[in-house]
């Protein structure tokens, strides 16, 4: 019997426990009531609900300042003339350095004709 749990389901009382007994008290008749195992399931619900919730909020804020953005664009265009367009350019319109051969290019034969 190393674990409390079986030594209370064996009737042993701690000492502790014994000292907490009134005297005259019959040991036989003293019954010893644990507490219950504590229970993760609901702090873990708890933080999964406040992440969630977390998520959600942060997803309709993203939603409605891009709402808000579109309306102002389209009331600026509308009212000014001024436009906002995104564009993510084309790969022509990217700028390269021009290529160098690998092999120089010879612009008459080494040998001679006669």
């Amino acid at each position: 019997m190393q674990l409390p749990d079986e030594q209370f389901r064996a009737g042993h009382i701690p000492t502790e426990v014994y000292r907490q007994i009134p005297p005259g008290t019959d040991v036989r008749k003293v019954v010893i009531v644990q507490e219950a195992p504590r229970s993760y399931a609901g702090p873990i619900f708890l933080v999964l609900a406040k992440t969630l919730g977390a998520v959600l909020v942060l997803v309709v804020i993203a939603f409605v300042v891009q709402i808000i953005a579109a309306s102002i664009v389209a009331v600026l265009s509308a009212s000014c003339g001024i436009g906002y367009t995104l564009s993510r350019g084309s790969a022509k319109s990217r700028s390269r350095a021009p290529r160098r051969r690998s092999t120089p290019v010879r612009s008459k034969s080494r040998y001679r004709s006669k």
